[in-house]
C-alpha cells in the first residue's frame, strides 16, 4: 500500500506544494522555500528520516519569513497525517538521540492522533541564522508540524555547549531536526498489521 500524500495550501500570504512518500528511497529530497537555512533543516528531515519529500513554496518574504515557515510546517504535517492513513501496522512510538559535535538533542514521537508538543532548547542562542531564519521560529515550526500531523512530540536539547562556551545556534537547531527525522523514521515503520492502540483507532 502506497503511503504518499500531496498537499497544496494556498493563502493570501503563501503558496505551498508538498509531496511526501513515507517509504521513500532517500534519493528524492527537493526543498525550495526561499529560506536557505529552513531548506537545509527540511532536507535533514527527508534524508535522515528516509522519506521522499518535495516542497515548493512561494511566500511573502518581502515581509519576513514567518508565514513561509509556518505554512510549510502546516502543509508538511498535513501530508504526514494523510500518508499515515489509519496507521495500521506502524510502530507508533519511537525516540532518537542525535549528537552534533557539542550538541545533543532528543526527539520522542507518538503517532497518537492527539496533537501535543513539548520543546526545550537554550534561551541564549543567537536570535538569527543568516538574515532570514529567526531561531525563535524553531519551536513554532515543530509545534505547527506536530499539530497538523496529529502526533505527540517531545524535542529536548540535552546539551548545547561545552562548559564556558556559548551555544552554536546552527548546531542546536540542526540536531533537533535530525533527531526528529530519526524518531519519525522508526515510529512510521511498518511492523505488523494491527492498529497499535487498545482503542482500535489512532
Amino acid at each position: 500500500m502506497s503511503r504518499t500524500a500531496h498537499i497544496v495550501r494556498t493563502t493570501g500570504e503563501t503558496s505551498v506544494d508538498v509531496y511526501v512518500d513515507l517509504d521513500g528511497t532517500e534519493k528524492t529530497v527537493d526543498i525550495s522555500t526561499g529560506v536557505g537555512f529552513y531548506d537545509h533543516m527540511l532536507h535533514q528531515l527527508g534524508k535522515h528520516g528516509g522519506f521522499d519529500i518535495k516542497i515548493a513554496v512561494k511566500g511573502d518574504l518581502h515581509i519576513d519569513a514567518h508565514h513561509t515557515m509556518e505554512d510549510t510546517a502546516i502543509a508538511l504535517g498535513q501530508a504526514f497525517a494523510e500518508a499515515l492513513g489509519d496507521k495500521a501496522g506502524v510502530v507508533r512510538f519511537a525516540d532518537a538521540s542525535v549528537p552534533l559535535d557539542e550538541v545533543l538533542a532528543r526527539a520522542v514521537v507518538d503517532l497518537s492522533g492527539r496533537p501535543y508538543m513539548v520543546h526545550e532548547e537554550p534561551m541564549d542562542i543567537a536570535p538569527m541564522i543568516n538574515t532570514d531564519y529567526p531561531t525563535s521560529m524553531t519551536r513554532h515550526i515543530l509545534e505547527s508540524f506536530a499539530y497538523h500531523a496529529r502526533i505527540c512530540l517531545h524535542v529536548t536539547v540535552l546539551r548545547a555547549a561545552n562548559p564556558g562556551q556559548k551555544p552554536d545556534a546552527h548546531h542546536v537547531i540542526e540536531a533537533q531536526f535530525k533527531a526528529l527525522a530519526r524518531a519519525l523514521k522508526y515510529a512510521t515503520r511498518i511492523d505488523g498489521t494491527d492498529i497499535p492502540s487498545t482503542k482500535g483507532v489512532l
